[in-house]
Parts: structure tokens; C-alpha cells; sequence
């Protein structure tokens, strides 16, 4: 039988990850989360994750470094992460992006 269900999500009560992400709309196969108003740093540790990424920039720049390439994020950009790359970021000015994970990021501890 297919799933018919529905879900509606109010970015304003959903739940925080540890890196600052906010988590959106889940399904089975795939999740959103929001990164917003992330502040300029230093470049993040890398890391490689069990899933993959896919972005769209709203507001801000960063920098994607992924797999020994530096790929700069500007609004309207989108990005892909593959899954098991080697990559980490760094934001360059106040940065909200939107992202979709999948598998779900956040489901067995993926994404800490």
C-alpha cells in the first residue's frame, strides 16, 4: 500500500542539530534541514558523511571544499556532496542555505 501521508513543518518549533542545522521535512528516503544566519568562521573540520548532500544557497558566501576543490557559494548556487567525499565549509558572510540529505541525515546519528 503507498504512503499516503502528508506532513506539514513549522521551521519555527523544529527541532536543532548540534552543528546548528535545523531539521525540516522527512520522508523515508530523503530530509531537508536549514542552515540559517550561520555566522563567518574558519573553516570546518572536514568530514565524510554516509549520505548525500545537495544545497541551495539563499542569502550569504561560503566556501565548499570538497575532494581538494574550493567551490565558492553565492545565492541562486546550488551544490552536490557525494556521499563519502571528503569536504568541509567556510562561511565568508552571513549564510542561509537549504538542504536536502538522503538518506536522512539525522537518522541513526548520521549526522553528528
Amino acid at each position: 500500500m503507498p504512503d499516503t501521508s502528508v506532513k506539514k513543518v513549522d521551521s519555527t518549533h523544529s527541532p536543532k542539530g548540534e552543528m546548528g542545522q535545523k531539521y525540516l521535512a522527512t520522508g523515508k528516503s530523503l530530509s531537508m534541514r536549514l542552515w540559517e544566519n550561520e555566522q563567518p568562521s574558519d573553516a570546518k573540520p572536514e568530514a565524510k558523511r554516509d549520505y548525500e548532500t545537495v544545497g541551495y544557497v539563499i542569502k550569504g558566501r561560503a566556501e565548499l571544499h570538497l575532494e581538494g576543490q574550493t567551490i565558492l557559494l553565492e545565492p541562486g548556487n546550488s551544490w552536490v556532496v557525494p556521499k563519502d567525499a571528503s569536504h568541509s565549509y567556510k562561511i565568508l558572510e552571513s549564510f542561509t542555505a537549504v538542504e536536502a540529505t538522503s538518506p536522512p541525515a539525522h537518522i541513526h546519528g548520521r549526522d553528528e
